[in-house]
């Protein structure tokens, strides 16, 4: 019995020895595995200095790209609001000219209107007063032939024509934005001479004052001003409607 127990004892013992060296050999392998892999850079940091170290380099290069970026958005922010800005001010100047807010300039047309002068006692025969008057659609048709012919300004006596203009005369007066004009009445337009001339020639509502102004003696004349400076519209706009103008 005594040596039955010797010997399975001694077994126990050189299993356990044969066990711990197979965990030492597999150990030695792993560590000898992690440092090669560490030695040709593609293992894992050896310790948590140096994780804490790769990591830091790596944040600091993703903040240095994300500043970068930031700087680049911030910069092409900056040109759009400078391109938009632009745009804006040159869309401005030209609402401005056709609204009227600038002063005009360019060559320019004058056109005059004129009553006949005659009196109650001078009056020709089978005519009446209303007859030898400039009238309120006469003014209005050659302001609406000037702008027909490319006008870019109109001025009639010393204002100036926009959009809310509304040319009225009240018996042998004109009444225009809140003043009253006696006869001869001015109208100024900037634009091409030629074309300016042309669309007045061909507009049938002058052509019918010119023949009464040639039957009665109504005063009608045509002259090239040259450079010409209309001054902006000096009142106040007040639209009543509104609509989006859309690019």
């Amino acid at each position: 019995m005594t040596d039955d127990v010797g010997e399975g004892t001694a077994t126990a013992r050189r299993g356990r020895v044969v066990g711990v060296t197979a965990v030492c050999l597999a150990a030695g392998m792993l560590f000898g595995t992690s440092a090669s892999l560490a030695r040709e850079g593609g293992g894992a940091p050896a310790d948590l200095v140096d994780l804490i170290t790769e990591r830091d380099a790596q944040v600091q290069d993703l903040t240095g790209r994300a500043d970068d970026l930031a700087d680049e958005v911030e910069q092409l922010r900056a040109e759009q609001a400078s391109s938009v800005a632009s745009l804006d001010a040159r869309r401005a100047d030209e609402l401005a000219l056709g609204v009227g807010a600038a002063a005009a300039q360019g060559p320019a047309v004058g056109v005059t209107l004129d009553d006949a002068g005659y009196s109650l006692d001078t009056l020709p025969e089978g005519y009446s007063v209303d007859d030898v008057v400039v009238h309120q659609q006469d003014l209005q048709g050659v302001v609406n032939a000037l702008w027909a012919g490319g006008a870019e300004a109109i001025m009639v006596q010393d204002q100036r024509i926009v959009s809310t203009s509304a040319v009225q005369c009240v018996g042998n007066t004109l009444y225009l934005q809140g003043r009253v004009y006696s006869p001869p009445y001015t109208v100024t337009a900037i634009g091409d001479p030629e074309a300016l001339r042309s669309s007045l020639a061909a507009d049938p509502v002058v052509s019918t004052y010119r023949d009464w102004a040639q039957a009665v003696g109504l005063g009608y004349d045509v002259e090239d001003l040259g450079e010409t400076e209309l001054p902006a519209y000096a009142g106040a706009v007040r639209p009543q409607h509104a609509s989006v103008v859309r690019p």
